[in-house]
């Protein structure tokens, strides 16, 4: 697993033997210079703006491609671990806690819409027999420890998140309510869920041990793909010609042009876990877990080694700034580095 995944768990465990309703949720992040240089695990681009997520609630956004960061304004100190917006000031943030945050103004505020306990009692409202029910009643009985790992959205009132134990919720209605993706028939053991995207309609899920969710029908239902590995899959990248990759562990990376339905092994060549990969002007770039990048200008087929930009470090996320320059989230904080040609 790799080790944001385990941080997070860590944390989740933490939770457990702490209180069922923990501060974190009722304070706001606090403003401080020292979030500058705070551990992110996340970062993406809102129009020509840059926002980057982090540890204890932070978010920092920056107007000059990452040069210089401001801190937004945060109202639960929670983890945030996923970002996506779906134009220059309408995003979501997710994270540790249940947490899922909303922006309209291009990441400079947020207001909270769900956190944990929140979403273990809308499992047990929707569950329909008594094996959900008893899951169900588990989650809530936990408290609001339910990590997000990833987010992605469809336009300004649709977004899904998935998580830790299976967890998958989807909101239709700009987030005022969100509500539970049926997915527990297709991995009944709660696999955990790290990466989530749509592709030409299709709503694709990637998770632990190999799972492959996929629904076709707006996520009414999800059915389990054949799936070409039986390590983790971290991530999910879609290529501006709607070709997928599924991305994860010991370098594993696997190219889908049919939206899962057959997949190919791509060799990288390299034992590192992958932690994020983004689509910049046609190329495909993924990230490894000590900041190297491999880029692909021909849709995913194969594959080109460069070192890190930002020199070695533990990364967590990756943006392109609207010079062209690299931008990597990472526990060491954001960190800006001029692309290679």
């Amino acid at each position: 697993m790799r080790w944001l995944a385990a941080l997070t768990l860590a944390c989740v465990a933490a939770a457990r033997a702490a209180t069922p309703a923990p501060a974190a949720l009722a304070e706001s992040a606090l403003i401080s210079p020292k979030a500058l240089g705070a551990a992110t695990l996340a970062v993406t681009r809102a129009g020509d703006r840059l926002v980057a997520v982090g540890e204890r609630g932070t978010v920092l956004w920056s107007d000059d491609g990452g040069k210089a960061w401001q801190q937004a304004q945060v109202p639960v100190r929670a983890g945030l671990t996923a970002l996506r917006f779906v134009d220059a000031q309408t995003g979501w943030a997710a994270g540790h806690l249940g947490v899922i945050l909303k922006t309209s103004d291009g990441g400079k505020t947020w207001v909270r819409q769900m956190e944990g306990l929140q979403a273990a009692q809308a499992l047990l409202s929707a569950a329909t027999d008594d094996a959900g029910r008893r899951a169900a009643q588990r989650l809530v009985e936990e408290g609001a420890d339910k990590p997000w790992f990833d987010i992605d959205v469809i336009d300004a009132r649709q977004a899904i998140a998935v998580g830790a134990y299976g967890l998958a919720m989807v909101t239709r209605d700009g987030g005022t309510s969100w509500q539970p993706l049926p997915t527990r028939a297709a991995n009944p053991r709660g696999l955990h869920l790290y990466g989530v995207r749509v592709v030409d309609g299709q709503w694709l899920i990637a998770g632990e041990q190999g799972l492959l969710l996929r629904s076709s029908d707006g996520g009414a239902t999800f059915t389990a793909l054949a799936s070409p590995y039986k390590g983790s899959f971290f991530g999910l990248l879609v290529s501006d010609k709607g070709t997928l990759l599924a991305y994860g562990l010991r370098g594993s990376v696997y190219r889908s042009a049919d939206a899962g339905n057959s997949w190919t092994k791509v060799e990288l060549g390299t034992p590192l876990s992958l932690q994020a990969g983004i689509e910049r002007r046609g190329e495909l770039t993924l990230l490894t877990q000590t900041g190297e990048l491999f880029v692909s200008a021909d849709d995913g087929l194969s594959f080109t080694r460069r070192p890190p930009p930002a020199g070695p470090l533990p990364a967590a996320g990756l943006a392109a700034a609207p010079d062209g320059a690299w931008v990597i989230a990472s526990l060491r904080g954001t960190r800006r580095a001029n692309a290679q040609p």
